[in-house]
This record gives structure tokens, sequence and C-alpha cells, in this order.
């Protein structure tokens, strides 16, 4: 017999419920996220019973645990179609559990991609740099503030105060006692969080290295090892899109699209979709149309209408075809040369 299995995944706890092919439930039970209290559980769940969970913050550990007690058909569920399909004014995690299961057992399982392993860690890795470096520029503005108290202004000094000569002159301003002690707090935390990020910067360069897609991606003017392997690891298998379009859309680049009657309206770019993929290819785009003459074109073409920003965005959707096309077909970029 047939078993689906619904699983609501939180920090502490899961509540699993395991359904028959009918639409009855046969057993259901909430259990702490451990192994004696999953193996428990699993006990009642048969090896080749379909199993889903929400994509959640949590999701990995059961995830993974599921995987490795060779339960194969597991299913990582996306969770706002889930809550648009099964949306009810009851809401327990009981309900949650046993709208998983329903779904699944009813083949209509909206499902998120589960990026293995190997995916999993670049994309850890390449999205701590980027935590610290946000935390390295929330200590910068607290150090520009601080000067804005005091009416003071580097600006025509310094290119960058946070560089060698622009430091020491920092540390060299006579300030009242508080804020004095606050700024210098603040450079020994910008000192140590800029030796992690080049620590950091060293192991991604290393994986980078090794990563034959990303190797492919360095080609592009303006992409780094950095760059690279964020771009690779946030897209994961990319031919689980089928055209650039799919592509886009996930990024979030494409435009937003309201229609009424014979009304079409486009819009600016959606936004619904990978956050950390649509960052990085808008930084990329800011670097590779200053040393790429195709790519700078078709920026300064745009943005002679349209403004710089949407000119920035267009070339970054324009790049991420080009990834697209490069991955699936194993090519280097190419830029074509004018005939003379």
């Amino acid at each position: 017999m047939q078993q689906f299995v619904g699983l609501d995944v939180h920090k502490a706890f899961t509540y699993g419920v395991v359904m028959d092919k009918e639409g009855t439930v046969i057993f259901e039970r909430k259990f702490k996220n451990d192994p004696q209290e999953l193996d428990n559980f699993l006990v009642n769940v048969q090896q080749d019973s379909k199993i889903a969970l929400e994509s959640c913050s949590c999701w990995q550990y059961v995830y993974d645990y599921l995987k490795d007690a060779n339960y194969e058909s597991v299913a990582l569920a996306n969770p706002l179609a889930v809550r648009l399909i099964g949306e009810s004014r009851k809401k327990t995690d009981r309900h949650d559990a046993k709208v998983l299961a329903d779904l699944l057992r009813m083949n209509g399982l909206p499902e998120a991609y589960a990026a293995p392993w190997d995916i999993r860690v670049k994309r850890q890795i390449t999205r701590h740099r980027l935590s610290l470096v946000n935390i390295r520029v929330e200590l910068k503005n607290k150090i520009h503030a601080i000067l804005l108290r005091h009416g003071i202004n580097l600006d025509d000094q310094f290119n960058d105060i946070f560089c060698k000569k622009g430091t020491e002159y920092l540390q060299s301003i006579d300030l009242p006692m508080c804020d004095r002690f606050e700024l210098d707090q603040y450079l020994e935390l910008i000192k140590a969080l800029s030796e992690r990020i080049n620590t950091t910067q060293e192991r991604i360069e290393e994986i980078a290295g090794d990563d034959p897609e990303a190797r492919l991606l360095m080609t592009i003017p303006g992409i780094s090892y950095y760059s690279a392997l964020m771009i690779k690891a946030e897209i994961g298998d990319i031919r689980r899109f089928p055209n650039h379009e799919k592509l886009t859309s996930y990024a979030g680049l494409n435009p937003s699209v309201y229609q009424s009657g014979n009304k079409c309206i486009t819009g600016h770019i959606s936004k619904q979709g990978n956050k950390n993929l649509r960052w990085i290819l808008i930084q990329t785009a800011h670097v590779a149309i200053m040393h790429d003459k195709t790519l700078a074109t078709f920026y300064h073409r745009i943005r002679k209408t349209r403004g710089h920003n949407i000119a920035i965005v267009a070339t970054a959707r324009k790049m991420l075809k080009i990834i697209n096309a490069m991955i699936k077909n194993n090519a280097k970029y190419y830029i074509p040369r004018k005939a003379t």
C-alpha cells in the first residue's frame, strides 16, 4: 500500500502525517528533530513512501536525514504555492502536514529545487562572505556618523577614508573620550573583519578554481572568482530551466506584467526570485560595461533613453542570457570581432 507523508518542519520539532492513497490518515505524530525521534517516526513509514516537506529555514537537516535513510522519493515543497493552494482559516501544524500529504497524493505538490550538498556548500561560503562585507559596511557607516556629529568631512582628503593613510588619520583625530573609544573599537572590528573576508576569499578562489562552470564564467569580463562561484551556486543545475526566460524569472529580472482585458502594462522588474543571484548579476554588470565593448554599447544605448538603473538591469539580464548559453553549451565567452 502506497504511503504519502507530509512533514511540517520547525526548528525544534516536526509534525508528521502518514496517509494512504485514499486520503485516510494512517499515522500522525509530533516529534523532536533529533535522530532517535526521527527513527521512531520512520518505523511507521515504508521505504517506498513519497515524502514532502516545506522549503523553510530548517529543511536541510530533515531532508538530508531522510536521504541518508534511503528514502528516495523526498520532495521539497514551495511554501508560497502550498499556502495559496491549501489556504484555510485553520492554521495548525497538523493541518499543514496533512495538506502536504494530500497534495503529494493527488500529484499536485508545487515542488521547490532541493540543491545537492556541493551546491549548498558553495552557496554557504559565498553568502558568508557577503554577510561579512555587509557587517563591515555597517561599521563604516557608524564611523561616518561619528565624524558627521563633529562636522568632520574627509571626502576631499581621501578617496577612501579606510585606506591605510585614512585609517591612520582616523586614529589621530582629537575627539571626546566616548567618541574616541567608540571609533577605535569600530576600526579594530573592521580590521578583524577584513582579515576574515580575505581568508574567506582565498577559500572561495580554491573552490571556484576546481569548478569547471565557474572557470567558464570567469571568461566573461567583470566576473571574478567570487561572482562566478556565487552565480554558479545560486543557479544550481542550470538545465532545470528550459530556456533563458525561465532563468530570468528565477533571478527576478523579468518585467512585471499587469493585464486586464485588452490592456497590458509592463512595469519594473518583478524582484520575485533569488535575490542573491539578482544582486551579484547587477554588481557584475557594473564592472562588465567598463571592460567589454559589446556590453558597454548595449548599456549606453538604453541609458540614453531610459536612464542608468534600467540600463544596468537590462545589461544584467543580457549577461544572464549569455551565461545560460555558455554553461549549457560548455562554451567560453566570445566577443565577435568587427570585419576589417
